[in-house]
């Protein structure tokens, strides 16, 4: 344990490593392109079209917090959809990036617990770049700002610490195990449905049945998403109990997710 957390100060230390490479894998992602860095505006943007035509228009909302307007439920959508994107490219990522980063792995005192964290803090900015998109359609849809978005930044710190932990253990197993990045791939599309994102915790089906209810908050990304959910959509406060737990799961998960990590630090040069 005393090894394991004088790792963590170590971690610390590293954070102008983790900004430089940080701002390399932005800069990266979007060189060459003509538009730049607006993709990180215009990707979440054309994806909410493409929710709001499925969901809203040919799969008409039939909860009544929509009022049956498919644009009210493209808002409601695109509060969980866009967190989901971070989470779930931040795992993807993190299934291949220790393996593709192979080269840095192997030079000496390179501490290659940094490229997890590197990946999901890219993909929180990429995140941040697209929330002005749920801001903007906030009045144009005739809802309102309310003083809960204030809460909004302890929905993404209980967020980034369930992905960073998720993120570490994912991206030393799959070093050793390749099949894990097929598992994760549709482990994703499970997930994303077991959340409430295409809908709401109050929908009918939901709350008449105690096993669907047991098992959707049985799941962390559930109190996130409300989370997301409450202060943007709602207007209300965060599921405190809820998101309380999930707070405390996701250190656990951390911790968990670096012992592991910890543990086939060794190992992992050479499987790379």
């Amino acid at each position: 344990m005393k090894e394991l957390l004088k790792n963590l100060r170590e971690l610390f230390k590293y954070r102008v490593l983790i900004q430089n490479l940080v701002n390399r894998e932005l800069k990266a992602r979007y060189r060459g392109t003509v538009l730049g860095f607006l993709w990180s505006f215009l990707n979440p943007f054309l994806l909410m079209i493409v929710y709001t035509i499925v969901f809203g228009f040919i799969i008409q909302p039939r909860d009544p917090a929509f009022g049956g307007n498919p644009w009210m439920y493209a808002l409601f959508l695109f509060c969980g959809v866009l967190p989901w994107v971070w989470f779930s490219s931040s795992q993807l990522e993190s299934a291949n990036v220790l393996i593709v980063q192979g080269n840095l792995i192997k030079k000496i005192l390179f501490p290659s617990e940094v490229l997890p964290v590197v990946v999901v803090t890219s993909n929180l900015v990429h995140f941040l770049l697209g929330l002005p998109i749920v801001f903007i359609f906030i009045p144009i849809l005739g809802k309102g700002y309310t003083s809960y978005l204030l809460f909004l930044p302890l929905v993404i710190m209980v967020q980034f610490i369930f992905s960073l932990g998720f993120s570490l253990m994912i991206s030393s197993l799959t070093v050793h195990f390749r099949d894990i990045k097929d598992i994760l791939a549709n482990l994703l599309t499970f997930w994303f449905f077991a959340s409430p994102i295409v809908y709401p915790v109050t929908f009918q089906t939901i709350q008449q049945s105690t096993i669907l209810k047991t098992f959707l908050y049985l799941n962390p990304m559930t109190h996130i998403m409300r989370g997301y959910q409450n202060c943007i959509f709602f207007g209300t406060y965060p599921p405190w109990k809820g998101l309380g737990v999930t707070f405390l799961v996701s250190l656990v998960l951390f911790f968990i997710g670096y012992y592991i990590f910890d543990r086939l630090r060794e190992s992992i040069p050479e499987e790379v």
